[in-house]
């Protein structure tokens, strides 16, 4: 490498790095070096001298500087980059103009007039035989709209990106043409196969959406699947409390029968009989409720086929149908996804039925919270008044008994 290709390439490391705009995804550094090392492919395929080489690798590494300046006149911008740096280091005014004229025979709408330009031209739209073109051409999308130049959706991007591919651009050199040209037209393969998926499933989307707005049913089935789940939660919910109870009571029971009730035998415990029999029954009670709020319901688990013709039996709960065989109840199955109004008045009657069970559970639970409260407050006060009453001389051993229950 020359001394003053290493100076450019310096230079332009540093403008690229530290005073382009971060939104610039696609025309940064690494899409110059892109460029430069494509420049170079082109040229070890080219019959140059040394000077025209040299002059096409500064145009290369200069011709995209012209963006720290913003997207406007970009070109016309890395120009004048060019020139500054340039004659700052003393490069001749002649070789100094035909790089600007290359760097101008970027400009997308321009026709390159030799072959120094369209070497670059060719070089600068290398990407388009690039197996990354399509990560590549993202970027690009992505830099448009960050800038706010355009925000383009997928649709008009593949669009676009199959126009340029087809009528808009092509390559100058008889490199790029040979060895090019079939990696851009498998790019364009592949961009052609987005667009198709792309259509299929924006149909897909259309009628899905359009289902979606038609049917008259989608409302009544997420009424039907909100409020069974919340059912369901409820059921859970009743289920956990009655569990929590039946725990407590019978830790509770427990503690009596091991530390409590044998002291009973002593006559000078008398007095502890009557509050420890509260106690322990106001907790027996509330097992028992907490218990029943729990207890399944045993149901026939059969029907027959008018129960089927008449609608009479809900195929949804297991209760009715776990005794028949597995080709019977198919074969109602089949019968009620026959009849739309069955299925809804199946879901309708789980519904009522659930129902039915939560407000018997929740009925209970109140039952069992309310008896375990008032249990415990009469414990304590059945406690206390033959502590007071009956047992002044065991005071502290009482109290150590009902602290520890």
């Amino acid at each position: 490498m020359s001394n003053i290709l290493a100076k450019a390439q310096d230079f332009v490391t540093d403008l690229l790095t530290n005073k382009l705009d971060k939104n610039f995804l696609y025309h940064n550094l690494r899409h110059t070096q892109r460029v430069v090392k494509s420049t170079k492919e082109l040229l070890d395929a080219c019959s140059l001298s040394d000077q025209e080489r040299e002059l096409l690798l500064l145009v290369a590494w200069l011709h995209d500087t012209g963006y720290t300046k913003g997207i406007k006149d970009h070109e016309e911008n890395s120009c004048a980059i060019a020139e500054t740096f340039l004659t700052k280091e003393g490069y001749e005014p002649n070789k100094i103009e035909q790089i600007k004229t290359c760097i101008l025979a970027t400009k997308w709408n321009a026709k390159p007039s030799n072959l120094m330009e369209e070497i670059i031209r060719d070089a600068d739209s290398s990407h388009f035989a690039q197996s990354s073109y399509i990560e590549t051409s993202e970027l690009l999308r992505e830099e448009l709209k960050l800038l706010g130049v355009k925000n383009f959706s997928q649709k008009e991007w593949l669009q676009g990106n199959i126009q340029v591919f087809r009528t808009d651009h092509q390559y100058y050199t008889d490199y790029a043409k040979e060895h090019w040209s079939e990696k851009k037209d498998k790019n364009l393969r592949k961009l052609i196969k987005d667009k198709k998926s792309e259509k299929k499933i924006a149909k897909k989307e259309r009628l899905k959406a359009k289902f979606k707005g038609e049917s008259p049913d989608r409302g009544i089935q997420t009424l039907y699947r909100v409020t069974l789940k919340n059912h369901i939660t409820l059921s859970d919910i009743a289920d956990t409390k009655a569990n929590i109870l039946l725990s407590v009571n019978a830790i509770i029971i427990s503690l009596a029968l091991s530390n409590l009730i044998p002291k009973l035998d002593n006559p000078s415990n008398d007095y502890l009989i009557y509050p420890t029999v509260i106690f322990v029954l106001f907790a027996i009670v509330s097992m028992i409720l907490a218990v029943l709020a729990t207890r399944p319901n045993v149901t026939s688990g059969s029907f027959t086929k008018e129960d089927v013709a008449n609608k009479n039996v809900n195929l949804l709960f297991f209760g009715n149908f776990h005794k028949m065989k597995l080709g019977e109840y198919e074969w109602a199955i089949q019968e009620m996804l026959k009849d739309k109004d069955y299925i809804y008045s199946s879901l309708t009657k789980d519904l009522y039925f659930l129902g039915i069970v939560l407000n018997r559970k929740y009925t209970l639970l109140r039952w069992t919270y309310t008896i375990f409260m008032i249990g415990m407050i009469l414990s304590v006060i059945a406690f206390a008044i033959s502590f007071k009453f009956y047992g002044p001389d065991r005071k502290l051993e009482l109290l150590s008994q009902v602290l520890f229950l």
